[in-house]
């Protein structure tokens, strides 16, 4: 349990290095004399670190978990420092970069542990247990980087969540047990799996369906101010609701994906996303019911999280860590067409709504390349994966039961030599 806290600890410092960025645009843009647009290129920068800090995946298969997963968070901390640090924004974009590196491979590599030392048939829920730092970090670190903005620096932020990078080091050095390695059967073979559809339908799925809510999200605040009616003051109490809305949903889809499957799971909270985005789209101007409408949706992002972490890495069996870090890319680039494809009605002179009409049809081509998977291949893998699962377990008990005989033996051979040792001297004695 200590060492999934410890995994969520670092998803919260990840979480908050990601999304801080989008409440500080105007004090980098204040600070460094640019326009908005612009010093948005530090949530570009942060993006496209991302999805090259995924080399690092296929080159370290070789190294014990734990070590990889403390060399990522070392280049984490690495990351927030140097930001902290910057003297122009060149130097922002620079150090947004490399702090982007670590993070699908924190992702990638705390998703197999996760699953590594939970419990037999918990794996679904030891995942939302790591995610739920990442949705924690929506509901109050974000909040938490913009107010010392405003009262101190920007900075600041970057400076705290440096420390908190010392922390999760020493909260995973101290309560992650060892995970142990991967199976290494050589460079080629971790790309074996990708030669399978499954993979494919599972990133599809991710890329198109987790992008359609987020294209929602992205427009969020001018869906509720100009569509829904929600005063701008009202803005940041939804916003923390839908954070939390979040990290309730994630640990919720968890525990149902431990007891039905992952891809079903995700299936189903796309559909009930699909129809609460299409009902907002009819129904939303009424205050309360747009509210709530939208806020479930925007809960569906991270609900369909974990399920979708475990459904990609039971698909890349000898691939683990490639396949996770291709599920990480899928995520982040999803995020960024779902974003674009959001902005195109409104540049079309179309109201606020209209966002919410292509949101559903991402997320509804989302649903279809999962429910492809659960009809294709689902049963297939969760049957593989169980298996290895048992021979793993039966091959640690083994080992246990080796060891344990093995030490018997080493403390007989002990108390047999004592006793000589005493029967030796009592002889000596008696002469």
């Amino acid at each position: 349990m200590k060492g999934l806290i410890a995994l969520a600890f670092g998803a919260l410092g990840f979480g908050v290095g990601e999304f801080v960025a989008m409440g500080l645009l105007p004090y980098f843009a204040h600070d460094f004399n640019l326009d908005i647009a612009t010093a948005g290129h530090s949530i570009s920068a942060y993006a496209f670190g991302v999805c090259f800090g995924i080399i690092y995946m296929v080159f370290t298969r070789k190294l014990n978990l734990k070590v990889s997963i403390l060399i990522v968070v070392s280049c984490y901390t690495i990351g927030m420092v140097l930001t902290a640090l910057a003297q122009s924004f060149g130097m922002v974009i620079v150090a947004r970069f490399i702090s982007g590196l670590p993070h699908g491979c924190f992702f990638g590599l705390g998703a197999i542990i996760a699953m590594r030392i939970s419990a037999a048939g918990k794996g679904s829920s030891a995942m939302a247990l790591m995610l739920a730092g990442q949705t924690t970090s929506i509901v109050c670190g974000v909040p938490l980087g913009t107010a010392l903005a405003h009262s101190l620096s920007w900075r600041a932020i970057f400076i705290l969540m440096a420390a908190w990078g010392v922390v999760v080091l020493v909260s995973l050095w101290r309560w992650l047990p060892n995970p142990g390695k991967l199976e290494d059967h050589g460079f080629w073979h971790q790309f074996h799996f990708l030669k399978d559809k499954a993979p494919y339908l599972v990133g599809c799925s991710i890329f198109l369906g987790n992008g359609g809510i987020f294209c929602m999200q992205s427009y969020v605040s001018p869906i509720l101010t100009d569509f829904v009616g929600v005063p701008l003051g009202l803005v940041a109490p939804i916003l923390i609701a839908m954070g939390i809305s979040m990290t309730v949903y994630n640990l919720i889809s968890g525990r149902l994906a431990d007891k039905y499957t992952p891809g079903k799971v995700s299936f189903w909270i796309f559909v009930s996303c699909i129809a609460a985005l299409l009902a907002a789209y009819v129904w939303g101007d009424t205050m309360v019911v747009g509210i709530v409408l939208l806020t479930y949706a925007a809960g569906c992002l991270f609900g369909c999280g974990g399920p979708q972490q475990v459904s990609i890495l039971r698909t890349s069996p000898g691939g683990e860590l490639i396949g996770v870090a291709f599920g990480q890319v899928a995520f982040n680039f999803g995020n960024a067409i779902g974003a674009f494809l959001g902005g195109v009605p409104l540049e079309l002179g179309h109201g606020a709504e209209s966002v919410l009409l292509v949101s559903a049809g991402l997320v509804f081509v989302g649903a279809v390349f999962m429910l492809a998977y659960i009809l294709l291949s689902e049963k297939i893998f969760t049957e593989r994966f169980f298996a290895v699962q048992k021979q793993r377990l039966e091959a640690a008990q083994q080992e246990a039961q080796a060891a344990a005989v093995q030490g018997e033996a080493e403390r007989q051979a002990e108390h047999e030599s004592e006793v000589a040792q005493v029967a030796a001297a009592q002889a000596e004695a008696k002469q």
